[in-house]
């Protein structure tokens, strides 16, 4: 995963995120960056989506991270919260030749 410049002091040595930012921008652009880790489509329990996130920051709240995913609308959740997902990207409607 590349790291945005503007997160470069939120970064430890390993490449994990050591802190949640105060600006919102930043803090965007860090779950923007979190949402590469997810596969479209595919089916997470809430202990799988906190370990995956796990391995990316040593903050200690993989909560806040999941609920900022779900508020972008970068996961999707089931209404008993058990299932997560991201969606698979919407597909480009065909270009038209002429």
């Amino acid at each position: 995963m590349d790291i945005n410049p503007e997160l470069r002091g939120f970064v430890d040595a390993d490449g994990r995120f050591k802190a949640w930012p105060a600006k919102q921008s930043k803090q965007i652009i860090m779950v923007d960056m979190l949402a590469e880790l997810f596969e479209p489509g595919r089916n997470y329990t809430s202990q799988d989506v906190n370990e995956i996130l796990n391995t990316r920051h040593t903050f200690h709240d993989p909560a806040i991270l999941r609920r900022s995913m779900i508020d972008r609308k970068i996961l999707e959740r089931s209404p008993d919260g058990k299932t997560y997902w991201k969606p698979a990207p919407p597909e480009e409607a065909p270009k038209a030749e002429g």
